[in-house]
């Protein structure tokens, strides 16, 4: 897998920096909406959402 997107709430940093900028009105975080309209197909969730990230299956890579 390829990580493709992430987000830190204790740091209140993500990956892409700056996704979420575009979202700020929307209920979805710009690093959640990059990973799955990237091709995401595995998301893990650490406690709760203190760690998010997506990651995209190796041989969907182009």
């Amino acid at each position: 897998y390829m990580l493709l997107s992430w987000y830190d709430r204790d740091r209140d940093f993500e990956s892409p920096q700056h996704a979420s900028e575009c979202h700020q009105d929307s209920a979805v975080p710009g690093y959640v909406d990059y990973g799955i309209h990237h091709g995401a197909t595995l998301k893990v969730d650490i406690e709760r959402g203190r760690f998010v990230f997506f990651y995209l299956p190796v041989g969907m890579v182009s």
